[in-house]
């Protein structure tokens, strides 16, 4: 294995000072443009790696932020790409841990980048107890959570809004003419899952139409579940003429359902779904959802936790983004 290229090796190519090279790569102190480019791209072509331990020996800064995410799926990995871009502009790594969204697994994990891994936590947590919460709170480094919908808490909260979306999408279905609408809903553990079901009963109400409980059937997120809901609601004496469903993937799963029953889309049943993941474009017909803005919350809450370690004062209470309706092929008006 090759030893590691120094910055002295760096220098003299260069010909300039081991310090320079240092502040041009640590990104400090006053150096001219043209010996910047010069340095990093020679730190470049050498192989140059950075010492994460030894600058935070010498720093008290590791220069690393944690990621701990639930999975890697479609949604967790917009997250991820917006702490990046975040952390890429403000030269600071990312040391990405998943949790299989097993509870005791994300506290392991916290531990451990609190103590010494990173200067800070950022946390994607839809399903976190209370207690869960407590311990982030208690943790060495600062943490900032994403997307979180949960018992109230200090911590710095960036988020995207499940309600008011919810109650649009609702709405433009009354809108086209429907008036049973069937709703699926997400994991029973989720704040986002009961916050979509809340938008969906208010839109319901506030037309002044009976909350029909036969039209809510209990979905969990898949797809697999998706098309079980979605058959039963497509199986009672007078069934629903739009399905709204609490996510993408169940929106999908509604759609086969339909479909193996011999019904067309949008034609006989609209179908709307929540997130915009990169599959709601590519079915058929293109899936009608809500578009949260999961790369914005990665990149939000990255800039969020590095104001936080550069003492700067940031907002009180969650910073909550909007989500916006995305129509497309599945939905029409009801004839």
């Amino acid at each position: 294995m090759p030893a590691p290229v120094t910055l002295s090796e760096i220098a003299a190519r260069c010909g300039v000072s081991a310090m320079t090279v240092s502040n041009v790569l640590n990104n400090r102190g006053k150096v001219s443009q043209a010996t910047r480019e010069q340095v990093l791209t020679v730190a470049r072509q050498m192989g140059y790696v950075p010492n994460v331990l030894a600058r935070g020996l010498k720093s008290g800064r590791t220069q690393v932020l944690g990621l701990v995410l639930p999975a890697l799926d479609p949604v967790s990995v917009e997250i991820a790409q917006g702490v990046q871009a975040a952390l890429s502009e403000a030269r600071y790594d990312m040391l990405l841990y998943t949790t299989s969204a097993d509870a005791g697994r994300e506290r392991e994990r916290v531990t451990a980048l609190s103590q010494g891994l990173s200067d800070g936590l950022l946390i994607a947590m839809p399903r976190a107890a209370a207690a869960d919460v407590q311990i982030f709170e208690r943790s060495r480094v600062p943490v900032v959570l994403i997307n979180y919908n949960g018992p109230d808490t200090r911590l710095p909260t960036v988020l995207a809004d499940n309600f008011v979306p919810a109650r649009q999408a609702t709405e433009y279905l009354l809108g086209l003419g429907h008036r049973r609408i069937g709703f699926i809903t997400g994991d029973a553990g989720s704040g986002q899952s009961h916050e979509r079901l809340r938008g969906y009963r208010a839109a319901l109400e506030h037309a002044g139409l009976a909350v029909d409980e036969h039209l809510v059937r209990t979905g969990d997120f898949t797809q697999v579940r998706g098309f079980a809901a979605a058959a039963e609601l497509l199986a009672l004496p007078e069934r629903p003429t739009a399905i709204f469903a609490a996510n993408d993937f169940s929106a999908v799963g509604a759609m086969e359902a339909a479909r193996h029953l011999g019904l067309r889309i949008p034609e006989d049943v609209s179908v709307v779904g929540f997130d915009d993941i990169p599959l709601a474009s590519q079915v058929f017909p293109p899936l009608t959802t809500v578009r949260h803005p999961f790369r914005a919350l990665g990149e939000g809450a990255a800039q969020l936790l590095l104001s936080i370690l550069d003492g700067k004062a940031v907002p009180a209470g969650p910073v909550n983004l909007a989500s916006e309706l995305v129509v497309r092929g599945s939905t029409a008006a009801r004839t």
